[in-house]
């Protein structure tokens, strides 16, 4: 469940369709229990403790705001994102109605979150931190917190190739749902503006009580096999060497 939410400078939302199932998932009563059970499809990509992977293939999405996963969950169901990685394991064969959206959101919301989040490289970072004061931190918050009621992705904590890969995809309009006027807005920043920016806010960190202890699992999957991410290589075991043939007499 690649759900890509975070971003970089504005905002970056569709509009809300009125009286779709954002709105409706955002007014039911969240069942945690069963958002979890509904989340065990989601530890295919996100694993278990929902902190994605540190080379940005997969977002961590642990932490993030209920409203912000709905969102994002209505959009790419209704085809306002194209995400189809995502989109199958949205049907409401798999998903569920309203009711799980919304369950399967306040769970995710619930979980703490990577305490060693992937990073850039760390070059300019006072010059990035300039650049999310001007550009960024009016929607998404001095700290890169989001905005529950906005649905502005939190984007602390997010992993640094993820947030490149994302601030990429809306300038170029890839993210259909992105706000129009952020698109505009970004279309100036070159790319070392682009890397300096997201290397600074990939190394915005959440709050402690947001942060899991370093080495920590989710005890609610204590069943879940741990082997390496789908995307992820595996080596191979060195093959011997082989005699030639002895010559035929």
């Amino acid at each position: 469940m690649a759900l890509a939410l975070g971003c970089g400078a504005a905002t970056a939302v569709s509009p809300v369709e009125p009286g779709g199932e954002y709105e409706q998932a955002l007014k039911l009563t969240p069942n945690l229990e069963k958002g979890k059970n509904i989340y065990m499809v989601c530890t295919v990509c996100h694993r278990p403790e929902g902190w994605g992977s540190d080379d940005g293939h997969y977002p961590q999405i642990a932490g993030q705001l209920a409203s912000v996963t709905i969102k994002q969950l209505a959009d790419i169901r209704r085809r306002n994102r194209d995400n189809p990685t995502m989109f199958p394991f949205t049907s409401p064969r798999l998903l569920g109605g309203v009711q799980e959206i919304a369950d399967v959101a306040a769970y995710i919301e619930r979980l703490p979150m990577n305490p060693d989040n992937g990073v850039g490289p760390g070059y300019e970072l006072a010059y990035g931190e300039k650049l999310y004061k001007e550009e960024c931190v009016d929607c998404h918050g001095a700290r890169g917190e989001g905005n529950l009621a906005d649905h502005v992705p939190a984007v602390q904590g997010q992993h640094y190739r993820y947030l490149v890969r994302q601030f990429e995809w809306i300038r170029s309009g890839k993210r259909r749902n992105a706000d129009s006027k952020m698109v505009k807005q970004i279309q100036r920043f070159t790319p070392r503006d682009v890397s300096v920016v997201m290397d600074y806010v990939s190394r915005i960190k959440p709050p402690a009580e947001k942060l899991a202890e370093h080495g920590w699992t989710n005890p609610d999957f204590p069943k879940y096999a741990r082997q390496a991410m789908p995307y992820t290589p595996r080596l191979q075991k060195p093959v011997a060497p082989q005699r030639p043939p002895a010559p035929a007499n």
